[in-house]
């Protein structure tokens, strides 16, 4: 078999990719008509989620190894937060340098709006579509994410 030929796993699962790589650009643009006009993009709100989910609070790079996100990134956009008032920095008892990052009142009042839509909004998406077949989906992708996990220092 030539090295650069799929076998029908591997082509089938390319194609998933693909859909996977569409599916992530419509998902952020509809992330972003949902909350753009609470100041959120679906970045925004990826990371403020992050931020509230926390339990306890972490630091920047945590919150980005928990996303999969480089940490420059994820810093970049906290720094924004921060700026508008909607997360503020802690003491980290573990380190002096790596701040925890929390929301603040006005962070937990946008964040919760952003969830209010979302709820609706993934409800009529879902309508007419199996829920065992979107949690085997979501399972699937789970798993595949878990592969790529234990091979991230193969080429």
């Amino acid at each position: 078999m030539n090295d650069n030929a799929h076998d029908p796993g591997g082509a089938v699962l390319t194609a998933l990719i693909l859909e996977t790589f569409r599916f992530n650009g419509a998902l952020l643009q509809a992330g972003d008509r949902l909350v753009g006009d609470l100041g959120l993009t679906s970045a925004r709100w990826q990371v403020l989620g992050a931020i509230a989910l926390a339990d306890p609070p972490e630091p920047v790079a945590r919150l980005a190894r928990g996303m999969g996100l480089a940490r420059q990134g994820v810093q970049r956009i906290v720094n924004e937060l921060a700026a508008e008032s909607l997360v503020a920095f802690r003491p980290n008892p573990h380190h002096r340098r790596a701040q925890l990052v929390v929301l603040t009142a006005a962070g937990e009042a946008v964040y919760a709006a952003a969830l209010a839509r979302q709820a609706p909004w993934a409800n009529a998406l879902a309508r007419g579509l199996p829920p065992g077949e979107i949690d085997a989906a979501r399972a699937l992708l789970q798993r595949l994410r878990a592969r790529l996990e234990e091979r991230r220092e193969e080429p």
